[in-house]
């Protein structure tokens, strides 16, 4: 069926040109002709597919790209049905469309943007597995027995005979290491799939994860941007929420999902059984030590989940505090004291700010340049077409936010992102001019693509201003440059010589790659194998090549059987929970799972 594809009918309306694409590139799949679907491809075209075709989470650019995809999973996918599930729309020349479709396992949503000369960004996402769908809607369960049944169970002792049975006379499928938010979406994800789960946390409480942070800590994305899986946060919850009240939050809903969950639960160690194709995972529970033997094994440890604890000359001989940010109280005993900070991104300017309103003389350390961004420019010109009540008033729901986050290609997200970082730094100039002049150390992004490109390729180098940057443009807060050479008694000495006399110490200086639980838990030989977590490959600052397409290692399979990683913001938890939920649950009941294109490691932390 190989074919010459004309261009696309400018004349025709959206929803006749997308109808086209779609009906021609389903004959090509039915034909097995990928040449034929590859050539309905724009040269410069893109494909992400989040596991409906790939069963990972992989994107591949130009028409050998698609070709290639095609020719490894075409014939065990074998897709169909591909229709539009709303009027497309027309802009700038480009055709924006929403459509369906199924596999041979499930069903699945996916987005088009058509150019001219064909597609020029393709997604496709599987939503269920058919056969195994969630209990929603019409498949809700009836929750009630009717009748008279001697020895009838309530719900309360079913649900306590089987917390009393898991990882005791039943084995966990699934053991997720790490019960904040991205444990506890996945956690609720495996329990609507029916998928044996376990997740551990070795807090006192669901939670704890946040209350235990610094008293003054607050979410610095939105409301609209961090909802959980099936129960959004209500109506009139604030816009930036309070540590503890996310705390609160999840322990709640751990209880209302019925998350298998176990707290106070350290996971000492855990090591791959290749004959038997199961972990053993050793838990102390509560003083109580017992071994899991699940056939996978989730990280969900969180991206900023290690703390990189540096190790300065002096530090033994230090006299005052001294502590990661991560472990830092809150600000309450250090009235009157001299704090020195070390960092300059979310964590070191919330502390900063903390510290000072609380009477601390505080000078921050900026050892590299930051981005920062305000809140209120970065919530209307950064988010507020997907994420706000702009948004939801526009019909924007979060799943369709997501998908159009997902939609686009991480190759040229920067270019997205570009303008918009561009009309912030024109809104905000007078702002970013007395910030510089008080000394600070200002950058766009290699690129000048701004936050969300630091954040996807290194997950650091930024500060998201909800107060503190008025500290350090009006000298409140102090700044000092440079790195650490070695620390005094009483004093933090600079590699130019600066002396810093100090109190206090916290030591913001961030979080290393999730693979390093792996390094502590299993072995470093495993670590190794699977490689660092997190980055694009962009070749940007921190953030090494070759060119990867996806986050490294993130909710997709490793090189190392049965290991997984989850983490990332509340939206990432949220979204991603679905895709790696679904490769989990096929597993689970046998289905196929052939993976394409599982990548290189080039970076081992």
């Amino acid at each position: 069926m190989t074919q010459t594809v004309g261009r696309t009918d400018a004349q025709a309306t959206p929803q006749a040109r997308a109808d086209a694409w779609l009906s021609e590139f389903e004959a090509a799949l039915a034909a097995r002709d990928t040449q034929a679907a590859a050539a309905l491809f724009a040269v410069d075209g893109f494909w992400r597919d989040l596991v409906a075709f790939t069963w990972t989470i992989k994107t591949v650019e130009g028409r050998e790209g698609v070709q290639d995809l095609l020719s490894a999973c075409l014939e065990h996918i074998d897709p169909s049905g591909f229709r539009t599930t709303e009027p497309p729309t027309e802009a700038g020349g480009i055709t924006d469309a929403w459509f369906e479709f199924e596999t041979a396992a499930g069903r699945g949503k996916g987005h088009l943007r058509l150019k001219e000369e064909g597609a020029w960004t393709f997604l496709t996402s599987l939503r269920e597995l058919r056969g195994f769908e969630e209990q929603q809607r019409d498949r809700r369960p009836k929750g009630v027995e009717h009748g008279v049944v001697r020895g009838r169970k309530s719900w309360a002792e079913k649900r306590a005979d089987e917390a009393s049975r898991l990882g005791y006379e039943e084995q966990p499928y699934v053991v997720v290491i790490g019960g904040g938010q991205g444990g506890i979406a996945l956690g609720a994800r495996l329990r609507q799939l029916n998928v044996p789960t376990l997740v551990l946390e070795r807090n006192e409480r669901a939670g704890d994860s946040w209350r235990k942070r610094y008293k003054n800590l607050c979410l610095h994305d939105p409301v609209w941007y961090d909802h959980l899986p099936y129960l959004p946060f209500p109506e009139n919850w604030p816009v930036f929420a309070p540590k503890d009240k996310i705390g609160d939050w999840l322990e709640m809903y751990t209880r209302l999902m019925e998350v298998p969950y176990w707290t106070s639960s350290e996971v000492t160690s855990a090591s791959w059984d290749a004959e038997r194709r199961q972990w053993l995972v050793t838990v102390v529970r509560e003083g109580e030590e017992l071994v899991l033997t699940p056939r996978h094994v989730v990280f969900a440890t969180g991206m900023s989940g290690k703390p990189n604890v540096p190790s300065f000359p002096g530090m033994d001989v230090f006299a005052g505090d001294q502590h990661h940010s991560s472990r830092h109280p809150g600000p309450d005993a250090y009235a009157g004291k001299k704090a020195v900070v070390v960092g300059s991104n979310n964590s070191a300017h919330d502390i900063c700010a903390a510290l000072w309103e609380h009477g601390a003389d505080v000078t921050m350390v900026q050892r590299s340049s930051t981005h920062v961004v305000k809140s209120d420019s970065l919530m209307d010109l950064g988010l507020g077409d997907l994420y706000s009540e702009r948004a939801v008033r526009a019909g924007v729901t979060t799943e369709k936010a997501d998908m159009v986050f997902a939609s686009i290609p991480y190759r040229i997200m920067a270019d997205f992102q570009r303008p918009v970082y561009d009309a912030i730094r024109e809104r905000d100039k007078d702002f970013y001019a007395r910030l510089e002049a008080a000394g600070f150390r200002h950058d766009w992004g290699d690129d000048g693509s701004g936050l969300f490109m630091k954040y996807l390729r290194r997950g650091s180098g930024y500060y998201i201003d909800v107060g503190a940057s008025e500290l350090v443009a009006d000298g409140k807060v102090k700044l000092a440059h440079g790195q650490v050479d070695h620390l005094t008694r009483d004093s933090v000495v600079l590699a130019d010589g600066t002396e810093l006399a100090a109190d206090l110490v916290v030591y913001a200086t961030g979080y290393g790659s999730m693979n390093g639980w792996v390094a502590d838990l299993v072995d470093q030989e495993t670590a190794d194998r699977v490689g660092k977590c997190w980055g694009l490959g962009s070749g940007t600052t921190k953030d090494p090549g070759p060119w990867e397409g996806e986050q490294r290692n993130m909710w997709k399979p490793t090189r190392q059987e049965g290991l997984w990683f989850h983490g990332g913001n509340l939206h990432q938890s949220r979204h991603y929970s679905l895709y790696l939920a679904l490769q989990l649950k096929a597993r689970y009941e046998g289905i196929a799972t052939p993976v394409y294109g599982t990548p290189e490691v080039h970076h081992r932390a």
